[in-house]
C-alpha cells in the first residue's frame, strides 16, 4: 500500500487593504482583486482547507494627517500593521499558514512582526521585488513607507516610533534575508546595502545564473530558523506581464520565472506564510495582475503542471 499523503496545514487568508504607504492610489483595492479573481476557489482545489479572515482596518488617507513627512502617515500605518501582527500571530498559534494580501508593501511590518511574535523571535524572509525597501526616514527620498519595511523589520531603523509591543524588533535576521530580482535601487539604499552585506540577487544575478539556482540559494539561507516568509511584490514581475502595480519597473522576471521560484518554494517545503501585495486593479488590464498573484499562491502551495 502506497503512504497516505502528509496533511496540508489549513490556509488563513488576511487582507490588508493599505494605501498609505505608497505614493500611488488604488492598492488598497488589491486584496478585493486577488480574492476576485478566486483565491479562495483555485486554493480550496488544491485540497487546502481555508479561512477568510476579512481584511484589517486601515484609515483613509483623506481623514488622516500626514505626520512627519520622513515617514508619512506612520501611526495610521502602525495601527493596520499591529491589527495584521495579531491576526498573523494568531493564524500561526491555530496551526495556519497565513496568506497576507495587499496593499503595499508596508503591511510587511505587521506580517513579519507577527511571525517573529508567533515563532519567539526573528526568522529568515525572501524578499521578491525591484526594490530594496531598505529606506530609513533619514535616507527616503520620499517619505513612503512603503520604502522601508525591510529596513523596520531588520531593526535598522531604529528609532522608538518603530517600537510595538505587538513585535520584537529585529523581526528577521541579517543572514537569512535574501532579495530576489532588485532592479531599481536608489543612492541611500545602495550605501546601506554596502554596508550590511545582505544577499541581493539583481536582475543581473538572475540573467546571468538562471533563477532556479538564484532560489535554491535563496532557500538554502534562509532555511533552518524559526520561520520562513516569502514576500512577494508583484512588481518584481515585468510589467509587461504584471501591468497593476504603483511603481513598474522595466526589466522584470518573466510569467515563467515568478513560477518556478514559488514551485521551488514548494518542492523544498520550505514555506510557513505568503504574502502578496502592491496589485493595484486601477491600474491594471482586465484584472491580470490579480490573477497572477492567485497562480503564485497556488504554485507556492503545491500546484503543479502534471
Amino acid at each position: 500500500m502506497s503512504a497516505k499523503p502528509e496533511p496540508k496545514a489549513p490556509i488563513a487568508v488576511i487582507g490588508a487593504a493599505l494605501d498609505l504607504g505608497s505614493g500611488r492610489r488604488g492598492v488598497d483595492m488589491g486584496p478585493s482583486a486577488v480574492r476576485y479573481a478566486q483565491l479562495a476557489e483555485q486554493i480550496s482545489a488544491l485540497g487546502y482547507e481555508i479561512d477568510d479572515h476579512g481584511n484589517v482596518g486601515a484609515g483613509m488617507v483623506e481623514a488622516l494627517d500626514v505626520g512627519d513627512p520622513a515617514a508619512r502617515y506612520w501611526d495610521a500605518i502602525k495601527r493596520t500593521c499591529e491589527e495584521l501582527a495579531g491576526e498573523v500571530a494568531g493564524a500561526v498559534r491555530d496551526g495556519r499558514v497565513p496568506l497576507v494580501i495587499g496593499g503595499d508593501h508596508a503591511i510587511a511590518i505587521g506580517t513579519l512582526g507577527g511571525l517573529a511574535s508567533a515563532h519567539g523571535g526573528p526568522g529568515g524572509v525572501i524578499w521578491f521585488d525591484a526594490h530594496t525597501d531598505i529606506n530609513t526616514p533619514a535616507t527616503s527620498p520620499s517619505g513612503n513607507v512603503h520604502g522601508m519595511p525591510l529596513a523596520i523589520a531588520l531593526g535598522l531603523a531604529d528609532e522608538d516610533r518603530f517600537r510595538s509591543d505587538r513585535w520584537p524588533l529585529p523581526m528577521i535576521t541579517d543572514g537569512a534575508t535574501v532579495l530576489i530580482g532588485v532592479r531599481s535601487v536608489d543612492a541611500g539604499e545602495r550605501r546601506r546595502m554596502a554596508e550590511l552585506g545582505l544577499k541581493v540577487f539583481t536582475m543581473h544575478d538572475i540573467d546571468r545564473y538562471g533563477m532556479h539556482r538564484v532560489v535554491e540559494e535563496a532557500i538554502e539561507l534562509t532555511a533552518g530558523g524559526p520561520f520562513v516568509h516569502i514576500s512577494f511584490d508583484m512588481d518584481v514581475v515585468d510589467p509587461d506581464q504584471a501591468p497593476g502595480v504603483g511603481t513598474p519597473v522595466r526589466g522584470g522576471i518573466t510569467y515563467r520565472e515568478a513560477h518556478l521560484a514559488m514551485e521551488l518554494v514548494a518542492k523544498h517545503g520550505i514555506l510557513t506564510s505568503l504574502e502578496l501585495v502592491e496589485v493595484n486593479p486601477v491600474l491594471d488590464e482586465h484584472n491580470q495582475t490579480a490573477s497572477l498573484a492567485v497562480e503564485l499562491a497556488c504554485s507556492a502551495l503545491g500546484a503543479r503542471i502534471l
